[in-house]
């Protein structure tokens, strides 16, 4: 797949999440065979004051590549300036967010609240544009109403200022993450314009991937929420467009990723704040495992990456062994 001057090897897509798809996060994507990897929404505002903890957002490792950087905000100067440092520091993609539905985002005028405001959006994509030269997308949602009038504007004017790719998470503002995903406004878009269309929302499962695509014409399906425990969820992705037989992934294989994961995180926040982190987020991996609530609950004080270690371990060790049928 092709977005601007950037080759990607498949066309999955891991979709920026707040909070979420750091570094640690994106590499585990990565290794499942993910396409392209997205930051975490990283205010231009931020970057633009030098903001050390807005910057830190914006690390990125050779492994990882390539990497679109997701920005906002809702000045075109302030927007600009916040590209070129985007640039600057290394990313594939620049990406400007058009679709953020949080309420302090949507009170500054940003995210979702620049599609009440298509001369506005004009004036940043317009400024952006100008300031940088690498590939550049938006991702935008489906509007203030249901009929999808905004998103098809958006779409158009997007195009006429140069940008090389649009994805589209066919919810309302007002939706959140909740209802169903309208993917007919995909299709909508994919109708309206000539650059390629990235189709998210409403994927769980390899065979959701599958349907999308054939639904809307869609140029790549973009997966959020599902990848968040479950990350193999690409290599199966892949499996299901090639064809082949959709993998598995056996506990050690699951235990493997956490564990890379716990480590990951330590290096790159630092034990304490790593350890705050996976006091909840390492649940999101035992999903549908047995004791798994017994397993979150030992999680609630850990302090330090040993700790977490020693309780991954018991945990999967009482699975190996109820598997073999000693109890």
């Amino acid at each position: 797949m092709q977005i601007g001057s950037l080759s990607l090897e498949n066309n999955i897509i891991l979709a920026p999440l707040a909070g979420i798809s750091n570094l640690p996060f994106r590499l585990l994507a990565k290794e499942a065979g993910c396409g392209l990897v997205y930051s975490e929404m990283i205010s231009a505002y931020g970057l633009v004051r030098q903001s050390r903890k807005t910057r830190q957002l914006l690390d990125s490792l050779p492994e990882e590549k390539p990497l679109s950087a997701q920005i906002f905000g809702s000045d075109p100067a302030m927007m600009a300036e916040a590209a070129k440092i985007v640039e600057a520091d290394g990313a594939d993609i620049l990406d400007l967010n058009f679709g953020c539905s949080v309420k302090k985002i949507i009170k500054t005028g940003s995210g979702v609240a620049l599609m009440k405001r298509p001369d506005l959006c004009e004036a940043v994509l317009k400024n952006v544009r100008k300031a940088v030269r690498l590939p550049l997308t938006i991702k935008m949602r489906t509007g203030w109403d249901k009929s999808g009038d905004q998103a098809l504007k958006l779409a158009q004017i997007a195009e006429a200022c140069g940008i090389d790719g649009i994805a589209v998470h066919p919810r309302t503002a007002t939706q959140g993450f909740s209802g169903h995903a309208d993917w007919s406004i995909i299709a909508a878009v994919k109708g309206r314009v000539s650059i390629p269309v990235i189709g998210n929302g409403d994927i769980f499962s390899a065979e959701d991937a599958i349907k999308m695509q054939a639904e809307t014409g869609c140029d790549a399906v973009m997966i959020g929420r599902k990848a968040i425990g479950c990350p193999w969820i690409f290599s199966q992705v892949l499996a299901q467009m090639r064809g082949e037989k959709i993998p598995s992934f056996s506990l050690e294989q699951r235990f493997a990723i956490i564990k890379r994961y716990l480590h990951r995180s330590v290096k790159y926040l630092g034990e304490y704040r790593a350890c705050l982190m996976m006091r909840s987020r390492l649940s999101w991996f035992v999903k549908g495992l047995p004791h798994n609530s017994q397993f979150r609950k030992s999680l609630i004080h850990i302090s330090s990456e040993n700790e977490a270690l020693d309780l991954i371990n018991n945990y999967q060790q009482k699975l190996i062994q109820e598997a073999e049928g000693y109890q």
